[in-house]
């Protein structure tokens, strides 16, 4: 880590499931062993068992402790108490960074340091957008308002971390060039994520990790696996492991069409669980800005293929053959064919393992982190 004086860092972010919370624990365990004292404040109404049992694997590097209260993920008049309960709870731990995650987690972070500064506490207030706000229509009238808040916003920020260069350029052309500080710092892995994970002997064909709702594309994983499975005609194998909101319609889908003995559904379990069901991972998602299971997949050397969007194409290389269109049964199935029928598919198409891990690491993210804190928290 660079040079500087220990600091008391606290992350705030609404839900504690995916790629956002993924992000705080790897932030949180490197500023930690690096001597500064990290906190957490999130949603106590969401996450699972699984969830929790991370929960536990990150407490030991939580000196500011694990706060958790009801965060709505709508706007609504419950916001008012939300917010008056998360000052009461990070005014008493005086931290000098309070980092936002995502649209809600920004908020809170931003709002609630300003208020702190107007009482002259030092902290500086830091936000990273996970995709987020950002994936509102400008067009729309709930885009046009939550758009118009993130402008607002910057009046309260004292640097935008940006996890991807796609992310930046979808904040510039839907909200503007950031009015304050801004840097762009990839999303990194821990050295004991890279590691070959070998498939099970009862691995499937392919399988889909992540939340289950439709903006990550299950739906067009199970319309693939059925253009698949015509395409090389004989059956196949597919895993759609994790939960979310709309878990029971992709159920009901998977029975409705017969796959109900060639496509499985498995709650989320830890990520080396569920990379040992297959070699090659499907990231179908309609829209992202730095999806986790990207590196990780890569991390453990997984075939990927996944769609052409947010800062995928930066992991890949924007010409991957890897890569397909957002929302196109079609199209991923012309690749999944090809992952599972030519010869050395993974290594003519991957990216080289050393410059990968090179690139995403969790020490450079964390590192470059503490040095844009070091630096905001100096011009106070």
């Amino acid at each position: 880590m660079p040079d500087g004086p220990p600091l008391r860092i606290l992350h705030c972010f609404r839900s504690p499931v995916g790629g956002i919370f993924r992000h705080v624990r790897d932030l949180a365990e490197q500023h930690s062993r690096a001597g500064h004292e990290v906190g957490i404040l999130c949603d106590s109404t969401t996450g699972s068992e699984h969830e929790d049992r991370l929960f536990d694997q990150i407490m030991p590097y939580l000196s500011l402790g694990l706060h958790r209260m009801p965060i709505a993920r709508s706007v609504g008049f419950g916001d008012v108490a939300a917010l008056y309960k998360s000052y009461k709870e990070i005014r008493s731990l005086r931290p000098d960074v309070l980092h936002g995650h995502g649209a809600k987690g920004g908020a809170v972070a931003r709002i609630i340091g300003s208020a702190l500064r107007a009482k002259r506490y030092r902290v500086a207030r830091f936000y990273s957008p996970h995709g987020g706000s950002l994936h509102f229509d400008r067009t729309s009238m709930s885009g046009r308002g939550v758009l118009a808040a993130e402008r607002f916003l910057e009046r309260l920020t004292d640097a935008i971390v940006f996890v991807c260069d796609y992310e930046r350029r979808t904040y510039e052309a839907k909200i503007g060039v950031p009015r304050c500080a801004h840097r762009m710092i990839y999303n990194g892995l821990s050295d004991r994520d890279f590691a070959v994970i070998p498939a099970r002997s009862d691995s499937v064909h392919f399988i889909y990790v992540g939340m289950l709702r439709d903006l990550k594309g299950p739906d067009v994983f199970i319309d693939a696996f059925a253009h698949t499975e015509r395409l090389v005609g004989h059956p196949l194998s597919a895993l759609i492991i994790g939960d979310g909101p709309d878990r029971d319609k992709y159920r009901e889908t998977i029975e409705q069409r017969g796959f109900g003995r060639r496509i499985g559904l498995l709650p989320a379990m830890p990520i080396r669980e569920a990379f040992a069901m297959s070699n090659i991972v499907v990231v179908p998602s309609r829209a992202e800005a730095m999806p986790y299971i990207v590196l990780e997949a890569l991390a453990a050397g997984k075939s990927l293929i996944a769609t052409r969007v947010g800062g995928i194409p930066e992991v890949l290389g924007a010409d991957s053959d890897a890569l397909v269109e957002p929302g196109d049964a079609q199209d991923l199935a012309r690749v999944m064919v090809r992952a599972i029928t030519t010869p050395d598919w993974h290594g003519a198409t991957m990216p080289e393992p050393e410059a990968f891990k090179a690139k995403f690491s969790a020490s450079t993210m964390a590192e470059q982190m503490a040095d844009l804190y070091h630096e905001r928290l100096s011009r106070h």
